[in-house]
């Protein structure tokens, strides 16, 4: 028995509402389009009803949440909905139960398409999958303009065209993300984050279907196995690469404070031999020396030189050396001995045949004369002993000699 039956009957009353077999569907169509004068309507605190019915233009109208009995008196927009035939006691409408409050959990995802890293120069097709939060915030749009018919079908059929723009969305952000250089396929993982942050504030807009787009959350993006094992590779030579560089950086560091090091010790061995030759030796020849007699005594002790011969020369340069200090410590000549100013010309007496002298700078053996032939110094030699040309007694300065009165040469 229909509801007209009922009416005729003289039943007055019956209840509309979404059963609980539907509570989950965004969109419920009550399967019956005539509504008896005087039902109870039922909206839960989610949902408002959308009263809807074709023509030119189309007549619509929306009861929010609550408990509202079907009247003209109490709701006037039904007036339009009434139908003549039956004396005004039905309504002919389709009523749609429509969800208010934000839906979560909504899913999207599939197989992009191919997408090209700049930096990588790599071209692969990532796989992307995530949730979005949608919410229904003009119900007439919604239907008149989006489901249509289409409601009483579930969720995913409602929600199809959405999911579909909505990877494109993402597609499009994660394109710009690439082409930027903000990510590489190498750490898609890692800016899921902000990826989600970029698609939701370029989502497409559904506003002319009454729709908005609240949250996008859990998204993943992937790389099928051959995709990824390409991208492993490539990231295995730039971590080579990067690790090579670091260590030939580490190796001219190293060269550098090496040969820092080698300078700073021949500064100091420089600087240590000027203090010698100025402090002990008295001048670079007298070092020189010092130095040969050093080596020579390193070679003997090593048995170096040659043989026989060399032995030899370094015991002959062993004994030069020895005699001239011996020599020079026999005869004091130099400031060092006299207490003179250094460079000051001293009196000294020839010490060899031939009329050579120490010279009191660089205390080589030279020739009699004014100047040293080998530094320049001024050399001081004592004055020859006068005798008498006639005893050949030593008259020093005397004008007679002392002895036998023969008159001096002045």
């Amino acid at each position: 028995m229909g509801i007209l039956d009922f009416v005729r009957g003289g039943v007055r009353e019956l209840m509309i509402a979404r059963d609980d077999a539907h509570k989950s569907l965004i969109v419920y169509k009550h399967p019956d389009g005539n509504v008896p004068m005087y039902s109870q309507l039922t909206v839960d605190l989610d949902e408002c009803a959308v009263f809807f019915r074709s023509g030119s233009p189309p007549m619509v109208g929306v009861l929010p949440p609550g408990r509202h009995p079907l009247d003209t008196q109490n709701i006037p927009f039904l007036n339009q909905f009434v139908v003549s035939f039956t004396g005004g006691n039905i309504f002919q409408a389709e009523v749609f139960f429509v969800k208010t409050q934000p839906i979560r959990g909504l899913t999207f995802g599939g197989q992009m398409m191919s997408m090209r890293d700049p930096e990588l120069d790599l071209r692969v097709t990532p796989r992307a999958f995530g949730t979005y939060a949608m919410q229904v915030v003009d119900p007439i749009r919604f239907i008149v303009g989006y489901t249509g018919q289409a409601a009483q079908g579930d969720n995913d059929s409602i929600t199809l065209w959405l999911r579909q723009r909505m990877f494109q969305g993402l597609g499009k952000t994660l394109g710009g993300f690439l082409k930027g250089g903000q990510t590489t396929f190498m750490d898609l993982g890692e800016i899921a984050p902000d990826l989600s942050g970029a698609m939701l504030r370029d989502a497409p807009d559904f506003s002319e279907i009454g729709v908005r787009i609240l949250e996008i959350g859990e998204l993943k993006i992937s790389l099928n196995e051959q995709d990824q094992a390409r991208v492993d590779e490539l990231q295995d030579q730039m971590a080579q690469k990067k690790l090579a560089a670091r260590m030939a950086r580490v190796g001219v560091g190293e060269a550098e404070a090496l040969m820092q090091q080698k300078q700073f010790e021949l500064d100091q061995r420089f600087a240590n031999e000027q203090r010698y030759v100025q402090q002990l030796a008295g001048n670079y020849q007298n070092y020189a020396a010092g130095q040969a007699m050093i080596g020579a005594g390193q070679g003997m002790a090593t048995g170096g030189g040659g043989g026989l011969g060399g032995a030899g020369a370094e015991m002959a340069v062993g004994f030069g050396m020895a005699q001239v200090m011996a020599q020079n410590a026999m005869n004091p000549t130099g400031p060092q001995f006299t207490g003179a100013p250094r460079g000051a010309p001293v009196a000294v007496a020839p010490t060899a045949a031939g009329g050579l002298v120490g010279c009191p700078k660089c205390a080589a053996q030279v020739p009699l004369g004014k100047f040293c032939r080998e530094c320049g110094t001024p050399l001081a030699v004592a004055p020859a002993k006068r005798v008498c040309t006639g005893c050949g007694v030593e008259t020093g300065a005397a004008k007679f000699c002392a002895e036998c009165g023969t008159p001096q040469p002045g």
